[in-house]
């Protein structure tokens, strides 16, 4: 396929080292934070603070990307990104980070990061043919889950070696080469008549109109609050409460890179299925692997040994990479063009925006009833919300293909997919 689409190829070698490098950072800054005296809770504040601009911004970037080109809007922001973990790294290897300089850059972090996941989720179907595009987001899933397991081993090592300033350094690395490959993309332009702009490029009606796409779509909102509640309620356990375990009773960081690994491996597995198999009805098998997906907290809490928990998590990963696979693509298929970015940018909003809330009170929670009573709870709110999911027929109904235009360019729409539930 790489060879087929070269623009593909080109997003998907820069994507493939900054994602990387993201997973090396994702194992180094919960230790940065243990590193200069901070606590379960500071863990949680600083992994809040890169993602709580998205509640800021998310709907800005949304617009912008449906307004300018998108891949422009993803190179400011690697560059931008590149500068903060590289004076993180700086802060830290130089001795003289705290708690708070660490904030204050996953601040700055989180707002280019806003502007960058729209953006991105819009472009892909700019880069690749619309009969590829499963195809197309199975292996950007396939080098994320990759990633799980080579990031984590890297590193432990750079950890190690160099402590994590050492391992903030390559992640800068990365997105000064993830920035060199988008300066030389030249997607295409996007269908004309697929915009739903305001006259004039009225901020809020431009906003307006993405969210018409959402609420006119059972489908759609529906997955979003499903994968809202994986967000604040299930990722907390691996962002702050699985480090806390490992730090306290696993032996450190090399315990968790295990844990970590595994789940990739997992997720390399569901990736491959995704880009092997076809179903009719898509989301439908999406929400029940959501449902495995949101069994990870129960498992970190289970107090098995190491490895037992290695293989379960890999289980859990094959869940979750089908998910966002399906998920991604159901969007890039169903959604106009020019209202991809917006869309998605709702859904960052209601997801990655509200996470925060998870990651800021998963410590004091943990703190006042135990790390393991927490975690058991976030597994009985999150798995029933998944399986809510699976009983929405608009999401089970949903078409692997895109409805036929009719003669005057519009789509004919069938009752789920046009929100009928």
């Amino acid at each position: 396929m790489l060879r087929d689409e070269p623009q593909f190829a080109r997003l998907f070698i820069g994507q493939s080292l900054s994602v990387l490098g993201d997973r090396v950072s994702f194992v180094a800054v919960p230790f940065a934070v243990l590193s200069v005296g901070g606590s379960a809770s500071d863990v949680g504040l600083l992994a809040a603070a890169g993602l709580a601009p998205m509640l800021l911004f998310a709907l800005v970037g949304g617009v912008w990307a449906d307004r300018f080109r998108r891949h422009r809007i993803m190179l400011v922001s690697d560059l931008v990104r590149c500068a903060v973990q590289g004076l993180a790294a700086v802060l830290l290897l130089t001795g003289v980070a705290e708690v708070r300089h660490l904030v204050l850059l996953m601040v700055v972090f989180g707002t280019a990061d806003a502007f960058f996941m729209p953006a991105a989720t819009g472009l892909i179907p700019l880069v690749v043919g619309a009969d590829r595009l499963r195809e197309a987001n199975a292996l950007r899933g396939f080098v994320q889950s990759a990633s799980l397991v080579a990031g984590p081993a890297v590193a432990g090592i750079l950890v190690a070696a160099a402590g994590p300033g050492g391992a903030l350094a390559v992640d800068a690395l990365t997105f000064a080469a993830s920035a060199a490959f988008l300066a030389r993309l030249t997607p295409r332009a996007m269908t004309p008549g697929t915009a739903q702009a305001a006259p004039g490029g009225k901020f809020l009606g431009e906003l307006r109109a993405g969210w018409t796409q959402v609420r006119s779509r059972a489908w759609v909102w529906s997955g979003m609050a499903a994968i809202s509640v994986y967000h604040v309620v299930v990722l907390p356990s691996v962002f702050v409460l699985g480090p806390v375990l490992a730090e306290r009773e696993w032996g450190g960081a090399a315990a968790w890179s295990i844990v970590t690994a595994g789940f990739g491996i997992g997720s390399i597995v569901g990736d491959v299925v995704a880009y092997r198999v076809k179903v009719r009805h898509p989301m439908a098998l999406a929400a029940a692997a959501l449902a495995v997906g949101s069994c990870q907290a129960v498992i970190i809490g289970s107090g098995a040994p190491v490895a037992v928990i290695a293989v379960l998590e890999a289980i859990t990963g094959v869940g979750v990479s089908l998910y966002f696979v399906i998920w991604e693509t159901a969007l890039g298929t169903h959604i106009p063009e020019a209202a991809l970015s917006r869309v998605s940018s709702y859904d960052y909003l209601l997801s990655t925006g509200l996470m925060p809330l998870g990651l800021v009170l998963a410590g004091p929670i943990s703190d006042s009833f135990g790390v393991r009573p927490t975690l058991y709870a976030m597994t009985l709110v999150a798995v029933p919300a998944s399986l809510a999911l699976l009983c929405v027929p608009a999401v089970r109904r949903l078409p692997a293909h895109a409805p036929a235009p009719t003669g005057d360019g519009d789509v004919v729409r069938t009752a789920p997919e046009a929100g009928v539930a």
